[in-house]
């Protein structure tokens, strides 16, 4: 079952190295790591080798995982979105109703979710309390301490 995931130009080209990395760098490495192992002698004693053996499986594992991501992997067309509600790469600047604190997030994909550089994954509850929403709507989101009401103040794109 595919699960197709929406990433800006940025997070694709991220992606795209991150396995060309693995596949090109460690693959190799963990090949040679294996080899080393195998020149040290007897096999059935050998727990460098076994060691290097399950390192590559889990290697292999991760390629295969991130090639899947990739070919499932959609970039996000910014000319066909609506710039008046919020939606993935918007930049939603908000106000929390009970403490009137200001915050601005940008919504992006799950992959690309940094909270130290104010990304937020549209899969996160206050995420998905700010999909669809326009400038002036309040949005009620629920999360494990309750009820919060956000008033979406503006919304812009980068």
């Amino acid at each position: 079952m595919s699960n197709v995931s929406y990433y800006t130009a940025e997070g694709l080209k991220k992606l795209k190295e991150e396995l060309d990395h693995l596949k090109n760098i460690d693959r190799p490495k963990a090949s040679q790591d294996i080899a080393e192992a195998r020149d040290k002698g007897d096999l059935s004693e050998n727990a460098e080798y076994d060691a290097a053996k399950e390192a590559q499986g889990l290697l292999e594992m991760r390629i295969s995982k991130m090639e899947e991501v990739y070919a499932n992997a959609r970039l996000i067309d910014e000319s066909q979105l609506d710039l008046s509600k919020a939606l993935v790469l918007s930049k939603v600047k908000i106000k929390n109703q009970t403490n009137g604190m200001e915050m601005t997030y940008t919504l992006v994909a799950e992959s690309e979710a940094d909270l130290k550089s104010g990304k937020i994954s549209v899969t996160s509850p206050i995420g998905k309390g700010l999909l669809g929403k326009s400038v002036g709507e309040i949005a009620e989101i629920t999360v494990p301490n309750g009820v919060l009401k956000f008033e979406v103040l503006e919304i812009t794109r980068e």
